[in-house]
């Protein structure tokens, strides 16, 4: 198998949606003129980065990389990686880990001091990332918001 990892681009969207219903099967689609419009709104931040990974010319995987800038450790940014997911169809196919890689060296090139993740409470999931070098330093903290609007005339 042909893997590449490479820059997402528009004509990939179609496929990052269907790998992100693998990643939350939980949520609705999203109406395209909504995800064309979160696309475009990606696209322009600054630092961010979709990688995406074919095999065979088929995109089967992805890594939402964002570099930050940061005022501590000298100046040097900070990459945050999100959206992780490879197709179940070729899961454990070193898809994932060159996936890694390519988000790694995004942050290298760009001077990061480090890159961080959080991960779902899964032993594979865990076993996974420190197989990529990463160690479960810190315990993660969320907080989920609630993005319904509240009416004008509630206290």
């Amino acid at each position: 198998m042909n893997i590449i990892v490479r820059s997402a681009i528009e004509a990939d969207l179609s496929s990052l949606l269907a790998l992100y219903g693998e990643l939350n099967p939980g949520d609705a689609p999203m109406p395209q003129q909504s995800a064309d419009e979160i696309w475009a709104a990606m696209c322009r931040q600054q630092g961010r980065t979709v990688l995406v990974a074919e095999a065979d010319g088929v995109v089967v995987g992805t890594a939402d990389c964002m570099v930050l800038p940061n005022l501590t450790r000298g100046g040097r940014a900070i990459l945050f990686v999100e959206n992780v997911v490879v197709a179940g169809s070729v899961q454990r196919q070193g898809i994932g880990h060159r996936l890694m890689e390519a988000a790694v060296q995004l942050g290298e090139a760009a001077g990061c001091y480090k890159a961080q993740l959080l991960a779902a409470d899964d032993e594979y999931v865990h076993t996974f990332y420190e197989a990529c070098g990463f160690e479960p330093l810190a315990q993660g903290f969320r907080r989920y918001l609630n993005q319904e609007r509240t009416s004008p005339t509630a206290a």
